[in-house]
């Protein structure tokens, strides 16, 4: 499935362009609808298949909307290690 295909809000899929990401692995095509959609979820996969980007496209869509405050917290991510916090950080970017 191509991003291009879910529900996804221009800025984020000229982002994902702009980083020549065109498919979805096969956990984000699975995920990434349930999230959009506001249902909770468990994802289980290998190292690599884009576990992160499954999460974080949608948090990232939902805050491209906008209406929220600029100079508040809009979103926290938990994470159980520093350094998977810091892979997620550099994601992010």
């Amino acid at each position: 499935m191509k991003f291009s295909e879910l529900n996804l809000e221009e800025g984020v899929l000229q982002a994902l362009d702009a980083m020549r990401f065109e498919e979805c692995t096969p956990v984000q095509e699975h995920t990434i609808p349930v999230i959009l959609e506001g249902k909770d979820l468990i994802g289980v996969a290998q190292t690599g298949t884009g576990k992160t980007a499954a999460y974080l496209l949608p948090v990232l869509n939902q805050l491209s909307k906008g209406g929220y405050p600029e100079d508040a917290i809009n979103c926290v991510i938990m994470s159980p290690t520093r350094e998977l916090a810091q892979q997620i950080d550099q994601q992010m970017e």
